[in-house]
């Protein structure tokens, strides 16, 4: 091959890694400014008890945080 037909592929292919970071980075953008919809069901909590530090969901006979390890309160 020619230099200048490999000099043609490496810039189409920064340019393509360019176009694809730039569409990455907008779409995350996008998802942080757009509030979550609401949800249409309630979503059951019955038998789980929250961590007062991680707000993390367990069981409620579990005595650690499954998330953080820290004690539950009784």
């Amino acid at each position: 091959m020619e230099q200048t037909t490999i000099l043609a592929i490496l810039v189409a292919a920064a340019v393509i890694g360019l176009v694809a970071t730039l569409a990455i980075l907008r779409r995350e953008r996008l998802a942080t400014e757009r509030p979550e919809p609401e949800r249409r069901f309630a979503v059951s909590t019955e038998g789980q008890s929250r961590c007062p530090t991680c707000g993390f969901g367990n069981l409620v006979t579990d005595v650690r945080c499954a998330s953080c390890g820290r004690a539950l309160p009784r």
